[in-house]
């Protein structure tokens, strides 16, 4: 390819691509002169697609304009049909993240319940993440919230155990949840497996939806009961219907004709847009979560609905049902692409009468009102960033603050952690922590933040040279004085970074709160009224990066704490390390145990009792 060629941009360098094309479907990309991905698309025909871009037209929005004006080169690549060209895009847009696309930010993964079938005894219990262990999966609920006050009232009505299987087999005594009529206590034989079982069946039922038939049998029951003088047993059915009663009026929606859907209502209001989903499972509301795609601010309702859409069941599996409150340019070919993920037929429908419409009414109501809360916020944020602007001498509001604290004990279980805030507030997906690694830094703070700084900054140097990306910070916040940011000043200078803006905070007089001191590189120290909304700003960013590093301690503290040399054995995972502690008593008793005894435990071969016995006989 001739130099010429390669310095064109726009629509002559597009052009240049027709005559390698032709009528097949697949997905395009779009790059800049440096390589970085503008625009992801798919086509049914890429070379008809191609030529649409390829010449100036009225139909381009200026933001496609834009994006064709930078456009340095494209990449193809075809697929058999359309369908999978729409979910190799969505693929890429997720990880690709261009610019020029509609882009779902907050992509989160959603809890279920879970009824354990490992154990004679069934365990219900709240689970993220892969779907590996033996049991009843019933989800997706909006977020642990929901899920936690489900199983609240599931064991008020069912009385099943949510103890793991450990404690369970260890336990000589009912526990707490017994006394407050919360378990029946299987774990010492206070009810037998056939009764256990009836319980579970009836859970299984209610979280199916057939609430109305599990209620009913129990009226019945209590009335028997009542009739039988067994006031005590009445008494405990009476509170398993109020139980069951309560999950229902907690979860507000819960439609007779709808038994399974994800109800989707988009609104869209000065260059910004929420979209509200709502989980119908069982004919019940399971939850709701909002989210705010990012946008370029010129597209329209159906170019957003369709790239959340795509993008938000890419990597989870479509319900029976989508109700949505804008339709798809193409919703035939999005239907078609979700029923192949989903191995069954997926039906998308944008109501307008009767109880979906309602549903789809009260989502739309609930994202204009979060979109609403969600602009009041950036407002009063973009006044708060102006303020510390204006008090820390930056030459523009920031739009990345990173906040760096450090946790340990004694030098034990040492950790750096890092939280980020900008104009939408605190950015939980960009939190990093820093396991401590250096030789005799842990306890050393000074030598602890340099570790994390130096960390930080020489992969960002290493990804990101030439400050692209909005992964650079504005502005950094140090926990300490002038010795803490004399020393992270020295960290920055001496990896070439030095035109970024630091600030350390310091407790000040007594340590109180509301007295603090700011530390800025060559400047005398100073402090904020006391009731300046910039210094209760400040106080609320360092009490988060302290609360998360102090988090990110305990966890792993309690890792350790938790850990046996058994985690080191090859071959030896969680179920066959439970075997080998409940046959033996500890992981010592284990390392001290002959072949013979190994190979006596359920679940342990012989070929694996020889590999436990020569990892700790032939060591060292």
């Amino acid at each position: 390819m001739s130099d010429t060629a390669t310095r064109q941009t726009g629509y002559a360098r597009i052009r240049s691509y027709l005559k390698t094309l032709d009528g097949s479907p697949g997905v395009y990309r779009m790059l800049d002169a440096e390589s970085r991905v503008l625009y992801v698309g798919k086509a049914r025909n890429l070379k008809a697609r191609v030529t649409s871009y390829s010449r100036p037209s009225p139909q381009h929005s200026p933001r496609i304009a834009r994006m064709i004006a930078e456009t340095a080169s494209m990449m193809f690549l075809t697929t058999r049909t359309e369908t999978e060209a729409l979910l190799l895009e969505q693929n890429l847009i997720k990880q690709l993240k261009p610019r020029f696309n509609v882009l779902l930010r907050d992509d989160k993964s959603f809890p279920n319940i879970l009824v354990s079938r490992e154990h004679a005894f069934p365990q219900i219990k709240l689970h993220r993440g892969a779907k590996k262990e033996k049991g009843d999966y019933y989800g997706p609920f909006a977020g642990a919230g929901s899920v936690r006050r489900t199983l609240n009232q599931l064991q008020k009505a069912f009385l099943l155990r949510n103890c793991s299987d450990s404690m369970f087999e260890s336990r000589t005594r009912p526990c707490l949840l017994y006394q407050i009529k919360r378990c029946s206590a299987p774990c010492v034989g206070y009810v037998d497996e056939a009764t256990y079982d009836a319980a579970v069946a009836d859970a299984d039922r209610f979280l199916k939806g057939q609430s109305t038939q599990v209620q009913a049998q129990l009226a019945t029951e209590m009335e028997r009961a009542a009739e039988a003088m067994e006031f005590e047993r009445a008494a405990a059915l009476r509170d398993r219907i109020r139980a069951l009663t309560q999950v229902q009026s907690a979860q507000g929606i819960n439609p007779r004709g709808v038994s399974e859907a994800d109800v989707i209502a988009l609104h869209l209001e000065g260059g910004q847009a929420c979209v509200q989903v709502f989980f119908i499972r069982a004919n019940q509301n399971w939850g709701n979560h909002d989210y705010y795609p990012r946008l370029g601010g010129e597209e329209d309702a159906a170019e957003i609905m369709e790239a959340f859409v795509g993008q938000f069941y890419s990597d989870r599996e479509p319900p029976r049902l989508l109700l949505l409150s804008h339709g798809l340019d193409d919703a035939d070919l999005m239907a078609a692409a979700l029923a192949e993920k989903r191995g069954g037929k997926v039906e998308i429908a944008v109501p307008q009468k009767g109880e979906k419409a309602d549903l789809v009414g009260h989502a739309a109501r609930n994202a204009r009102e979060s979109l609403a809360r969600r602009m009041s916020e950036s407002a009063a944020q973009g006044k708060l960033l102006e303020g510390l602007a204006d008090a820390f001498g930056l030459e523009a509001p920031p739009r990345r603050i990173e906040v760096y604290d450090n946790s340990h004990i004694m030098g034990t279980n040492a950790v750096g952690a890092m939280i980020v805030a900008g104009p939408d507030g605190f950015e939980k997906g960009q939190y990093r922590k820093f396991n401590i690694k250096g030789e005799g830094v842990a306890g050393d703070d000074f030598g602890m933040m340099t570790e994390v700084l130096t960390r930080r900054f020489a992969r960002l140097l290493k990804e990101d040279p030439d400050r692209e990306s909005r992964a650079w910070p504005d502005l950094l916040l140090i926990d300490g004085g002038a010795p803490q940011v004399s020393a992270v000043r020295a960290v920055m200078e001496e990896m070439g970074v030095e035109d970024i803006a630091m600030v350390g905070v310091a407790k000040g007089v007594d340590r109180d709160a509301g007295k603090e001191e700011f530390h800025r590189p060559g400047q005398r120290p100073f402090a904020l009224r006391h009731n300046d909304p910039v210094l209760y700003f400040v106080q609320r960013l360092r009490d988060e990066a302290h609360r998360f590093a102090i988090g990110t301690h305990r966890a792993k503290r309690a890792k350790a704490i938790g850990a046996t040399p058994l985690d080191d054995v090859p071959g030896v995972g969680a179920t066959r390390k439970r075997a080998l502690l409940a046959h033996f008593g500890s992981a010592k008793a284990v390392s001290r145990a002959n072949l013979a005894d190994l190979k006596a435990v359920d679940g342990i071969s012989g070929s694996l009792a020889e590999t436990i016995y020569a990892y700790f006989h032939e060591k060292g």
